[in-house]
């Protein structure tokens, strides 16, 4: 029921059909309930945290737009020009309010499935907690000098230094209508508050974003895939040695047409097996799928497999690249505001 509820409601917010009428009535009270909690919000920032480097990415959509790989990469950017960064971040669909920290072995039902797939790539400290304040608070405490926000551009009451907001190249706003109407969670006007928009690629790669409101800058990034690892098993392959192969494609993401076409483009002929965003996967899940095809999946979605004892089953492990000179200028931010903490 909740896959077809997401899909019933993409069709509405990103294929250009009507919204319902009960669907429009409903966004004023969005608003209202919304313009009320950034009040309260605001009214409750954390002011022993306002002179702390805090990066916060983030989108204005419901769904994902990319924030997982470039916080990954922000991450080793980070690390690799001399700082301590660490994560915080609410995960998303756990079974747990308790603030944890996120270590490689953790289970995903407690910490969440991004929390681990950046814990496990980035080798850096991860904290998940309903309380965003009380964990960059720990992490402050232990010595770390910046630290990244996994979502929480809407949660005014966590003061940040630098907003990035993720833009799907592909989805764009949908029909640049507030929720429930509409995918976005806030109006296209934060984008001038925010201090770096960030295109998640786009097709063709120089087409004007769509809903992309004049006179906003923007940077772009791109999504490269070249090795396929395997799950529970010490193999990697390159994507390119799937070419020509038909296999079953797994994808419990917001957004699963972006991954089939990154394995189509690959020449992988694929059969679609979508899951709701955050999906939960046991056995059974894999026991429909043709015994005689590969399994490919998402790194998102293979954090919650490892312990299924799947075969012939791999994920596709995702690079995100961007522009030297905005990575240098970043830099120089986070840099002037750690030496002035």
């Amino acid at each position: 029921m909740r896959a077809a509820l997401e899909s019933r409601l993409n069709q509405i917010w990103y294929r250009q059909e009507p919204p319902p009428w009960f669907l429009r009535m409903l966004v004023p009270l969005y608003r209202l309930v919304y313009s009320f909690d950034q009040k309260r919000h605001l009214k409750n920032r954390a002011s022993d945290l306002e002179a702390k480097c805090i990066i916060v990415v983030g989108n204005l959509t419901v769904g994902g737009s990319g924030k997982t790989p470039l916080l990954i990469h922000l991450c080793e950017l980070f690390k690799a020009a001399g700082f301590s960064p660490a994560v915080i971040s609410r995960g998303y669909g756990r079974k747990d309010s308790h603030q944890r920290v996120v270590g490689p072995d953790s289970d995903p039902e407690l910490v969440g499935d991004e929390p681990l797939l950046i814990a496990r790539r980035c080798g850096v400290p991860v904290v998940v907690g309903s309380s965003r304040i009380k964990s960059a608070r720990l992490l402050f405490a232990k010595g770390f000098d910046l630290v990244l926000s996994d979502d929480g551009l809407q949660h005014r009451r966590l003061p940040r230094a630098i907003e990035i907001c993720v833009v799907d190249g592909q989805r764009g706003f949908g029909n640049g209508l507030m929720l429930p109407a509409g995918p976005l969670r806030e109006d296209l006007s934060r984008l001038e508050t925010v201090d770096h928009v960030v295109i998640n690629g786009s097709e063709p790669a120089d087409a004007k974003q769509p809903g992309l409101p004049d006179g906003i800058q923007s940077i772009r990034m791109d999504i490269h895939a070249t090795k396929v690892y395997s799950i529970g098993e010490n193999l990697s392959w390159r994507l390119s040695q799937f070419s020509g192969c038909r296999v079953s494609a797994v994808a419990g993401i917001s957004n699963p047409d972006r991954f089939f076409s990154l394995l189509r483009q690959a020449r992988i002929e694929v059969t679609e097996h979508v899951f709701p965003d955050h999906h939960e996967f046991g056995q059974e899940d894999f026991e429909k799928l043709p015994d005689d095809l590969p399994v490919i999946m998402t790194e998102k979605d293979a954090v919650k497999c490892m312990k299924l004892k799947l075969k012939n089953a791999w994920y596709v492990s995702i690079e995100a690249h961007l522009p030297s000179e905005w990575e240098e200028r970043l830099i120089r931010e986070a840099r002037g505001i750690v030496h002035e903490s």
